[in-house]
């Protein structure tokens, strides 16, 4: 099985430290353990957003901003490179060419960002359309896709599924209200609606939770199923819960 796992920066560094990434490591090589091929995709979250601010003020323009949060997010990979060890790759992938060539090999995957205006949300779809991975799971703070922004909207409905063409709907409406915040970009919707990849957002704060899902698809978020496929999945890693 291979699967694409997109963690958040706030998710996986939610300030400078180890105990989260150690976590969130241990939860990659049982999956590698179980037989799993594993690209890791990781977000610049609050780091990120600090050093883009502070640039912000000092002139830089939309692209160095960018430029700025890509580094970031690389800066987190190599965290999580240096907690998986021997097994990962020993920087972070900058192409999904030579990403698809370290899982072919059976290294774990570790990238940040890639291009400028392009987020991690849609690197991660990238990487899992390039290796026709079995699962894309998207490690955010939010326990899955919502109606409106939950942390703003107190009646806000969560879905436990959608197809890929409604959570585009879904993604897109969030972008269009100012201030909104939604758990997966519009591209990386897109690109997940286009390549009918099998898909999973939920609240990754707890490892383990990631774990459940690539194992047996036992999760509280959001299942984005591919419209050509029956409604239950048949490629979990273990079918024993």
């Amino acid at each position: 099985m291979k699967v694409v796992v997109s963690i958040g920066g706030s998710v996986l560094v939610p300030e400078p430290g180890s105990h989260r990434v150690e976590a969130h490591a241990a939860v990659v090589e049982d999956l590698v353990s179980d037989g799993c091929r594993v690209g890791a995709v990781v977000g610049g979250g609050g780091v990120a957003r600090e050093y883009i601010g502070a640039a912000r003020d000092l002139g830089a323009n939309e692209i160095e901003l960018d430029q700025i949060g890509i580094d970031v997010t690389r800066l987190n990979a190599r965290l999580l490179i240096a907690a998986l060890g021997e097994d990962s790759v020993t920087a972070p992938v900058r192409d999904y060419e030579t990403a698809g060539g370290a899982l072919r090999q059976g290294d774990v995957c570790v990238m940040g960002g890639v291009a400028p205006a392009q987020t991690t949300d849609a690197v991660g779809a990238a990487l899992a359309e390039y290796v026709n991975a079995d699962l894309l799971v998207y490690a955010t703070s939010v326990p899955g896709v919502y109606s409106d922004d939950p942390n703003e909207t107190d009646d806000a409905t969560k879905y436990d599924e959608l197809s890929a063409t409604e959570l585009v709907d879904v993604i897109a409406g969030l972008e269009m209200n100012a201030g909104a915040s939604a758990p997966v970009d519009l591209l990386a919707a897109k690109i997940i609606e286009r390549s009918g990849m099998r898909t999973i957002v939920l609240d990754g704060t707890d490892p383990d939770r990631i774990a459940r899902a690539v194992r047996h698809g036992d999760h509280e978020g959001t299942d984005v199923v591919p419209e050509d496929v029956g409604e239950e999945p048949t490629y979990w890693a273990s079918d024993e819960h």
